[in-house]
């Protein structure tokens, strides 16, 4: 129950940075129009030349690396960006959509190398999972899961840390060791907050389908805006998490003034014992 208390808390402290700062919600739109530019200006010139359908070859697989590197960077370099903004305001401060980008370029280096090894290891468990059948699949998916979650503070550690991409890995599997139990309960939470934010659009669909066809097209448009409403906040809210964890785990304080709660305090005090 510690762990799940403590989860609780880091949540509504990263909820109170979200609410204080609410222009970091441009960040994952930013993020998301920058990936679909990205991926249009590879994919278009792909399909129009016919590389595509006639199964690509080595100029499709080499586009495809390109490709999965270039999301990888977009995707970790607005994750930066709001990492270092949620630990401006985590620390007291007033964080800008300036100040974060900025932040984020001053560590464009590193971001880049951890593009390199992220989009790496996406291309061979997917390549893994082509050929290996459904055992294959399974396996794939244990050890996508267990990465994502190993490494799941390696951007803060490269964003408020000085070390490299090597020795941030290592860093971030270490503070795992020590947060694991929050780190999981904080997947599962959010997963299934997402889940149950996603449920009203569901329910517009199904009742602008018994409408009928017109009412149906528009519930579908409704139903996607809601849906990337809830996308938006909800990849916001976990940068922000991530930010909290990782002051949780390294014993950085957070101001009392900006959140006034007991509970959240007591959440950043290292524990006398941790790890598994």
């Amino acid at each position: 129950m510690g762990r799940i208390t403590t989860t609780v808390a880091l949540a509504k402290a990263s909820w109170r940075v979200l609410r204080a700062d609410k222009e970091l919600l441009a960040l994952p739109v930013m993020s998301g129009i920058a990936t679909v530019v990205v991926a249009a200006s590879f994919l278009l010139p792909l399909f129009a030349s016919g590389v595509v359908t006639d199964g690509g070859g080595w100029i499709g697989a080499a586009a495809a690396a390109f490709l999965y590197l270039a999301l990888a960077y977009i995707t970790i370099f607005f994750n930066a960006a709001l990492v270092h903004a949620a630990d401006e305001r985590l620390r007291g401060g007033d964080p800008t959509l300036g100040s974060a980008l900025r932040g984020a370029w001053t560590r464009k280096g590193r971001i880049f190398g951890w593009a390199v090894v992220s989009a790496t290891v996406s291309i061979i468990l997917r390549a893994i999972e082509e050929r290996a059948g459904f055992l294959g699949r399974i396996v794939t998916g244990i050890v996508g899961v267990a990465w994502s979650l190993v490494t799941f503070l390696v951007v803060p550690v490269l964003v408020l840390e000085d070390v490299g991409v090597v020795e941030g890995i290592k860093r971030a599997g270490s503070l795992f060791r020590q947060t694991w139990g929050e780190n999981v309960a904080a997947r599962v939470g959010f997963g299934f907050l997402g889940f149950l934010a996603a449920l009203p659009a569901v329910a517009v669909v199904f009742v602008g389908g018994s409408i009928g066809s017109t009412a149906f097209g528009l519930s579908v448009m409704v139903a996607f805006l809601w849906v990337g409403v809830v996308t938006v906040v909800l990849s916001a809210l976990n940068g922000v998490f991530q930010t909290a964890l990782y002051r949780y785990a390294t014993g950085g304080p957070i101001p009392d003034d900006t959140f006034g709660s007991a509970t959240i305090a007591e959440a950043f005090v290292p524990r006398s014992r941790r790890g598994f």
